[in-house]
C-alpha cells in the first residue's frame, strides 16, 4: 500500500515531537520533511509532499499555507490565534487545496461541541452559559481555540452570533449578567494539557459539559486523520467536523 507523504511543521514544538512519534509508527504514513526554524530542523516543505500539518505560530501560518498550495499539497492548521490578515491568507490557499483549520483535533472535544449546540439549543436562554477553559504555562494565546469553538456551538443553537453575545472574563462593578451572554474565561497553569467546561447555569439546576486531555496525543491522532482524509479532496475549507462526518 502507498504511503501518504507527510510534512510536519513546528516539529520542534510539543505536538511537532508528538506527531513525529505518532506518525513514526503508521504504517500508511510517511513524514518526509520535519520543518522548524531550530537547528536540526528542515527549513522547507518539499515538493511531492501530499500532505501538510502545521502546528507552528500564528504568524507562519500564511507562509506556510501558501507553500502548501504552491506544491498541491493538502494543509492542516492547527494553530490557534490568527489575526485576521494571517486567517485572510489561510482562507486564500483553501482556493487551490483543501485546507482543514480546527482549534482541537481530538474526537472528543468535536463530540462535545455537538453536544453543547444541542444543549444550547433545548435549554435556552434561560441558562446562562459560561465557558472555562485551562492550558499549561507556556500557552501563548487566550482564550484557547476550543473554547472559541464550544462557544460559537452555543451560540449557533442559540440561533445567534457569537461576537455579539460572547464576554471575555470580567472585572471591577459589571453591573448584572446581560441575557443571553456567553462568557469565556482563560486559565493558565502547570502542566495541563486542556480542561474544558460548559456550563449552563439555570435558576434551579445547572448543567455542565465537561472534556480533560490526558495527552497531546489525541490531538496529534486526529490532525493526521484529517491528513489522511484530505488528501484529494476538492480545494475549499474544511473542519473537524466534516473529517469526523459529526
Amino acid at each position: 500500500m502507498a504511503k501518504t507523504t507527510l510534512a510536519i511543521v513546528g516539529a520542534a514544538g510539543r505536538m511537532g515531537q508528538m506527531l513525529t512519534r505518532l506518525a513514526a509508527d503508521m504504517s500508511d504514513v510517511e513524514v518526509v520533511a520535519r520543518v522548524d526554524v531550530a537547528d536540526g530542523f528542515d527549513a522547507a516543505v518539499p515538493a511531492g509532499t501530499q500532505a501538510v500539518i502545521d502546528f507552528s505560530f500564528h504568524a507562519a501560518a500564511p507562509a506556510n499555507a501558501k507553500r502548501a498550495a504552491e506544491i498541491g499539497a493538502a494543509y492542516v492548521l492547527g494553530t490557534t490565534g490568527l489575526s485576521a490578515d494571517e486567517q485572510a491568507a489561510v482562507d486564500a490557499a483553501s482556493a487551490t487545496v483543501p485546507v482543514v483549520q480546527s482549534g482541537n483535533y481530538s474526537l472528543g472535544v468535536n463530540l462535545l461541541v455537538e453536544l453543547v449546540k444541542r444543549a444550547a439549543q433545548v435549554l435556552g436562554k434561560d441558562y446562562d452559559v459560561e465557558v472555562v477553559e485551562m492550558h499549561h504555562k507556556h500557552k501563548k494565546d487566550a482564550p484557547s481555540g476550543t473554547a472559541i469553538m464550544l462557544a460559537r456551538s452555543a451560540a449557533e443553537g442559540r440561533g445567534v452570533k457569537l461576537e455579539d453575545c460572547v464576554c471575555h472574563g470580567r472585572e471591577g462593578i459589571v453591573g448584572e449578567r446581560p441575557e443571553g451572554e456567553i462568557a469565556i474565561h482563560a486559565l493558565r497553569g502547570g502542566s495541563v494539557v486542556g480542561d474544558h467546561t460548559v456550563m449552563f447555569a439555570g435558576d434551579v439546576e445547572r448543567v455542565e459539559l465537561v472534556h480533560k486531555a490526558q495527552s497531546r496525543e489525541a490531538f496529534a491522532a486526529g490532525a493526521i486523520r484529517a491528513a489522511l482524509w484530505a488528501v484529494g479532496r476538492k480545494p475549499g475549507r474544511y473542519a473537524m467536523r466534516d473529517v469526523l462526518a459529526v
